[in-house]
Parts: C-alpha cells; structure tokens; sequence
C-alpha cells in the first residue's frame, strides 16, 4: 500500500492521553508516521550532483521514507546572478520521481546558493523588494508540485543569518523573521493549502552560542496552521543534546508546532575514518550519534540526516583538518562506502509507520533490542516497521509480541518470517518480511484491548 500524502495533525492533548510521543505526525489514513531519512544535495562545491535509482534503494535500505531536497535559489529566481533553469526543474522532478517510486516523501528546502552574493541586511531591510522575489521562486515550486502527493512541504529559510546586523537575535526573529514566514505561508497556502511549512530560527554568528547550538530561540508564535517546527542540530557535546532537544520542545509547544529535526550529525573528519579512539575517533562519534539517536526516539520526532554524498565536497570549515558532513568516504558525488562508525545509527531499527498509536520506542545499540508500545488501530491501514536485519541482525532476528507469540527470522533458511509459538489465534499471513526494503509490514495487529509490547531482538527464537 502506498502512502498517501502526509497530512501532518498535532494531536497534542491526543498524544498526552495515550502516549508518551506528542510530536505525533500522521498521514491521511490516520496512521502514526515517524519521518526519516537524508538531506540531497544537487550541487556541491565540485559542482552539480547526480544519483540514481540505486541510490534511492541503498536510501530505503538505510530506513529512508522521507528525502529532503536542497534547492538553489541562484535557479529559480532574479536575485543577482540568477536565472530561472527549466534544466534545473527537470532535475527536480527526476529526484522527486524516485524518491516517490522508493515510497518516499519530499520536502524542498530552500538555499541561497547559486546567486552573486546574498545579503542578509538587505535581504530583512527588503528595500528593493527581495521578499517579493524570494517569494516568487517560491511560487515556481509551489506551483509545479501543488498536484503532487508526494510532495510533503516546504522549508521555506534554510539557517537565516544575522551577520552584521545591529539588532539582537530576539528583535530580528520578531520584527523580521516571524513576519516574513507568516507572508510566506499564506502565500503558500494560497497555491497549496494542504502541504506543510517548516520553519527554522536565526543561525547565530560564530563564537555566539548558547548551550554549544548555534541557532537562536524562537520566542512568539507564528499563528499559522499547516506548519513543522525544523530546527537543526549539530552538537558535538554529549552532555549538552538532551538540554536543546528540550529546548526545542519547550519552543514547539510554544509555536504549537511539532518538531521535525530539519538536519542533524556533527561533520566527521578526514582523520576519523583512520581512526578507532582518541578525541576524533569514530568510538567518540558513534558515542555522540547513539545518544542523540537515543533522545530523537524518546520524543518520537522525524530527523534528516546530512549529507547522502561522497566525499568530493570535504572541506576545512572546523578547527582540525578537514571534515564534511557527507555519510559516505568515497571520493564521488553520490557515494557507497559508508562511514559505517555514523550510518549504523542512522540507519537504526524503527516503526515507520503504525496503523495506531505509537506510546513509546526506542532501540538499544547495546543489546540490539528494539522497543516498541503502541495502541493498534486495524482500521487505519498496514504498518511498516523498520528493522535494518542486513546490518543489526546478520544473526537472525525474532519478534516477541507481549507474552503470547514468537516468530523469527532465520537468514540461512531465507524463508521469510516463521512463527515459533503462539497462545492467540494469530496468523502468521498477516506479518511480512520485506527483504528488499528490510522491513516487516503488518497488515492486522493481533487483537487486544490495551497497550500492545513488541519487542525485536537478534537471533532466533530468543526469549531473552
């Protein structure tokens, strides 16, 4: 079953009743839907970027059902330096085309690269009517993919800058930046009502952060509907994660938003791909990765990983060498030799999409267990659960669905899902072993009452 476009409800006071999650995303069926998956990039300091249908499965295969395109504004618009490319546009639709044929959504996120020089003061004083042009560019989207339901929406400003501005944070997001994205969305939603706006702060100037994050706090609401609060988050203190998640969540409730992580992952270095321990040694990274993956799974939230690339684009932008934020170590544009030490978090064990409601999960990397409570709900359709076996469970894997039944999954017979014992009457029909995508789909949930306690873990028919 395909998705259908994801018509995002914040479901507040639902969620507090039945789940831990309160940034419950669902689509039109009702279903609860946790988006993953990467930021795409058409350029990058090489120059353009190409990928593939292989590349859209070897994103799947990674537990991808989101993508996140990045757009020039040099190409779509007037600004200096700029042109409207129909090329351009014909590369976008290529990109939305298999991202859909993969079952994914797409989000737009627009970047200022491309033009002469992009002016920040200029840009907020809008004395030569840069909103209207900006807006403009906007439109050319917004209008090509008003029809397609596999568009999701739209993050209209990508890190808006302060720079040289004489003006606080506070007085910038408020006088400018909270106007600007209020004409935006109803300009939006003039075209296509039903996609979603995503919005971000004010990136602050370096050497100003607060809590080791670089991105100003939103502190009046926005007053519009239809719209995801996606901040970015690369922080590389460990101690320090959980603190801005919360942050954010405290702002979300604000701007009664959810919250979608719009990119996150600290850069890796050249020298971490050589090295096991030490301060830039991949055991510090995979540290960092596991406990942010951790907190984004407690909160439920979506997250976009930074960059599905190879390595071409490394530069030196961090005090140490140089460094990128690319998930692969080969020297392309689109990549296949993963910094595995990074893309074995991302690519964690997941539910994707429940018919229901999900109360909590979250996957331990120690004991390679998956948790997982939710409140089925047959009537909204299948469920797609993440598992990832080709990397997480070489050793087979089996299911534990409160104390009542038992299926596995025996990589060397390769037979697919086989049910170990049961006390319900429950068939072994309804739960399906995706080995192409890595997923297990469930078309009905067995029937209860209450909570449902799902629990995958390697090996076969392991009790625990």
């Amino acid at each position: 079953m395909k998705f259908s476009i994801f018509c995002f409800v914040f479901l507040l006071s639902f969620f507090s009743t039945f789940s831990q999650i309160k940034h419950g995303l669902r689509d039109v069926e009702g279903r609860h839907i946790i988006p993953r998956g990467f930021v795409i990039n058409t350029n990058d300091h090489a120059g353009e970027v190409f990928f593939n249908t292989d590349d859209y499965f070897r994103m799947v295969r990674m537990g991808a059902n989101t993508q996140v395109i990045r757009l020039e504004l040099g190409k779509l618009s007037d600004f200096p330096g700029g042109k409207l490319q129909p090329s351009y546009l014909l590369k976008l639709d290529s990109l939305v085309a298999m991202g859909k044929h993969s079952g994914m959504k797409t989000i737009f996120k627009m970047t200022v690269y491309g033009v002469d020089k992009f002016i920040w003061k200029a840009f907020w004083e809008n004395k030569n009517n840069e909103y209207k042009t900006y807006i403009n560019a906007w439109k050319v989207i917004w209008k090509r993919y008003s029809n397609a339901p596999s568009v999701l929406g739209y993050d209209v400003v990508n890190e808006p800058r302060k720079l040289t501005m004489d003006i606080s944070y506070n007085a910038l997001t408020n006088t400018y930046l909270i106007p600007l994205y209020q004409k935006i969305i109803d300009e939006s939603q003039k075209i296509n009502p039903n996609k979603k706006i995503l919005f971000q702060s004010i990136f602050m100037n370096k050497g100003e952060a607060i809590d080791n994050n670089q991105y100003a706090e939103i502190t009046a609401p926005i007053n519009r509907t239809n719209i995801l609060f996606a901040p970015h988050i690369y922080q590389n203190k460990i101690d320090l994660v959980k603190p801005v998640m919360d942050r954010f969540d405290k702002e979300s409730d604000m701007l009664k938003a959810p919250i979608f992580i719009g990119e996150w992952g600290f850069p890796t270095y050249a020298t971490t791909d050589t090295l096991v321990t030490g301060k830039l040694g991949q055991l510090k990274y995979k540290e960092l990765y596991i406990k942010t993956a951790e907190v984004f799974d407690r909160m439920g939230v979506g997250s976009i990983k930074a960059w599905f690339l190879g390595n071409r684009s490394m530069q030196n932008f961090l005090p140490g060498g140089p460094s990128t934020w690319s998930i692969f170590s080969d020297k392309t544009d689109a990549g296949t030799v993963e910094r595995k030490y990074i893309t074995d978090i991302i690519a964690r064990p997941f539910p994707q999409a429940i018919a229901g409601t999900i109360h909590s999960f979250l996957f331990n990397h120690a004991t390679r267990t998956l948790d997982l409570k939710l409140y089925p709900d047959n009537n909204k359709g299948i469920s797609k659960i993440f598992v990832g076996a080709n990397r997480h469970y070489p050793d087979g894997f089996s299911i534990l669905i409160d104390d009542h039944t038992t299926m596995f999954y025996n990589p060397l017979k390769n037979v697919g899902l086989e049910l170990y014992k049961s006390n319900k009457a429950i068939s072994l029909s309804n739960f399906i072993w995706d080995a192409s995508s890595q997923k297990i789909i469930v078309l009905k949930w067995p029937e209860t009452k209450g909570l449902l306690n799902i629990k995958i873990v390697p090996g076969i028919r392991n009790f625990e």
